[in-house]
């Protein structure tokens, strides 16, 4: 016999310095809602993160500049306006099964490219495929510099755009 768990509603409830205000679009499978740090930044957060006391803040408590991703730990991960920051400040970092050595730049072998992609505010761009590893590399970094390092200025000043659903 199934029975249906009922979705909790945690608006207006307070998680350390963080207020929700409203439910957000899931965050990896889990339900997420819009969070208003007492500084003023807004965030998502994932339900089982809130209740259980690791998402407290947007982060401006605990200023993680310069760690990497498996320091930050997934816990702890801020996503505004769809893009992760820590996942942004850990540049360099690469996946398992990343092809190329350099993150969102992959060979496609059907094509006998490079690929060049960067996601960023909750979308895949698109940067061109190219003949060469280098070229896709310079395609990768331009796009890095044009999109992250705004984006990351604001951030850390407080004024990034607001969370996702908001």
């Amino acid at each position: 016999m199934g029975h249906s768990r009922k979705k909790l509603d945690l608006s207006g409830q307070r998680f350390g310095r963080l207020t929700v205000l409203a439910s957000a679009e899931n965050v990896g499978g889990r339900t997420a809602w819009l969070c208003r740090c007492d500084c003023g930044r807004e965030i998502v957060a994932a339900t089982r993160r809130l209740r259980e006391g690791s998402r407290t803040s947007c982060g401006c408590d605990n200023p993680r500049s310069g760690q990497s991703l498996a320091e930050a730990g997934r816990a702890s991960l801020t996503f505004v306006d769809g893009t992760c920051v820590e996942m942004i400040r850990a540049a360099g970092t690469v996946r398992r099964n990343n092809t190329s050595g350099v993150p969102g730049v992959d060979w496609v072998a059907s094509k006998g490219l490079w690929r060049a992609v960067i996601c960023f505010k909750g979308k895949r761009r698109y940067l061109g495929s190219y003949a060469k590893r280098e070229d896709a590399v310079k395609a990768r970094k331009r796009a890095e510099e044009e999109l992250f390092q705004p984006f990351l200025e604001e951030f850390s000043a407080g004024t990034a755009p607001k969370a996702a659903g908001g």
